[in-house]
């Protein structure tokens, strides 16, 4: 009967069995007013606007 020779320690074990390493690529939609990527849900970097309204002043 096959028995391991030593036994795996739970960090082991919990590493290999952890999804962490999978690596995402972050999700960018386009800003409707200026049209450059951005992160969804959060104000445009570009352009300052959120949700169709202008949150931060930007200079041109």
């Amino acid at each position: 009967m096959a028995v391991p020779k030593r036994r795996v320690s739970a960090t082991r074990r919990d590493k290999r069995r952890s999804n962490v390493w999978k690596l995402n690529a972050p999700t960018l939609t386009k800003c409707p007013q200026c049209g450059a990527f951005k992160t969804p849900h959060t104000v445009c970097e570009s352009c300052g606007y959120y949700n169709g309204r202008q949150v931060v002043a930007k200079e041109d």
